[in-house]
C-alpha cells in the first residue's frame, strides 16, 4: 500500500542506520518522503542513503548525538535547509549497554561472595553510569528530537511524531533493568505529548516492536549456529506466531499512524508489533 500524503513531506528519523529504521526510511522515501537520516556518525547512514539516491529518492544523512541539544538544533537547521520544514518525526534512535544488562535473572547470594563465579553480574554490581547512558539515550534521546523538531512543527499547526516502544513498556523483561525503565517511560511520554501538543494539531502516537533479530539481539536470542539460545526459546515460548519479526512487518503501523489522513483522529496510542507476545502468558 502506498500513501500519496507522504510525497514531498520531510520525514527525520533518528537512529536511521538501525536495522528497523533503515528499512522505514528506505520504504518512506519510496513514499515520496525526502528523508533525512540522523545517526552518530554519517558513515553508518552513508549505504542508507545511497539505497535510497539508487531508487530515485531523496536522502540527507546527518551525524547527530540525540542527547545533545546543540546537536539535535544543527541537524534541524541543515535540514530546513536542504529538505524544507519537517512534517514526520519518528525517534528511532536509542540502544542498551552490556555494563547495564545482568547475566542472572534473580537474585542470588553468589552475588554477594567474594568468590563469585568470574563474569557474575547482578542488579548489586551494574554500572550506574551505563545505566545512566542508557536511560539517557532511550528518553532523553526521544525527548529532545520532539522538542527541537516539535517546536517547528506547532509553528506551522501540524505534524505527526512516532516514538519507538518495546515489548520492556509493558513487561520489565529479565536482565535488562535500565531499558525497561526507558522504554516503559516511552509510552507515558508518548502519551503526555499527545495531549499536550494536541492544540497545535500535531498527533504523537508510539510502535511497540516484539523480537526483531538484529546483530545486538541476534547475540542473546540465537546461538552461533542460527538455532535459538535458552533465552530465544522462551521468548519463542511466548509468541503465538511462533517466529520473530522482519523490519518490512513494521511498514504498515508505521505509515497508517504517521498518515495525518488515514490516522487523523489517533494520537496517544502505543501500537504493539510482536507477533502475539503480549497476548499470550506461556502457558
Amino acid at each position: 500500500m502506498t500513501y500519496p500524503s507522504f510525497d514531498q513531506k520531510t520525514a527525520v528519523i533518528t537512529g536511521a542506520g538501525g536495522t528497523l529504521c533503515s528499512v522505514i526510511a528506505k520504504d518512506l522515501a519510496r513514499q515520496g518522503a525526502k528523508v533525512a537520516l540522523l545517526g552518530r556518525t554519517v558513515a553508518s547512514l552513508e549505504t542508507v542513503a545511497e539505497e535510497i539516491r539508487a531508487a530515485g529518492g531523496v536522502a540527507l544523512p546527518l551525524a547527530c548525538d540525540v542527547v545533545d541539544v546543540a546537536s539535535v538544533e544543527r541537524a534541524r537547521e541543515a535540514v530546513t535547509r536542504e529538505l524544507g520544514v519537517c512534517h514526520m518525526l519518528l525517534n528511532g534512535a536509542g540502544g542498551n549497554h552490556a555494563d547495564a544488562i545482568t547475566t542472572v535473572t534473580e537474585f542470588s547470594p553468589l552475588e554477594l561472595a567474594a568468590d563469585k563465579p568470574a563474569g557474575t553480574r547482578g542488579f548489586f554490581d551494574l554500572d550506574l553510569k551505563r545505566f545512566d547512558d542508557v536511560v539517557r539515550v532511550n528518553t532523553l534521546g526521544t525527548v529532545i528530537p520532539c522538542q527541537v523538531f516539535g517546536r517547528e512543527m506547532a509553528r506551522l499547526n501540524r505534524g505527526s511524531i512516532l516514538n519507538f516502544a518495546s515489548m520492556n513498556s509493558y513487561r520489565p523483561l529479565t536482565r535488562v533493568a535500565a531499558y525497561a525503565m526507558a522504554k516503559a517511560g516511552i509510552v507515558s511520554f508518548t502519551e503526555w505529548l499527545s495531549v499536550y501538543l494536541a492544540p497545535a494539531n500535531i498527533r504523537v502516537n508510539a510502535v511497540a516492536p516484539g523480537f526483531f533479530v538484529n546483530e545486538r539481539s541476534r547475540k542473546i536470542l540465537m546461538t552461533p549456529e542460527g538455532g535459538l539460545s535458552p533465552r530465544g526459546q522462551n521468548v519463542m515460548g511466548h509468541t503465538p506466531l511462533k517466529r520473530f519479526g522482519e523490519a518490512k512487518e513494521l511498514l504498515g503501523a508505521v505509515a497508517w499512524l504517521l498518515d495525518d489522513d488515514r490516522a487523523a483522529f489517533v494520537t496517544g496510542v502505543t501500537l504493539p508489533v510482536d507477533g502475539g507476545f503480549l497476548a499470550s502468558a506461556g502457558v
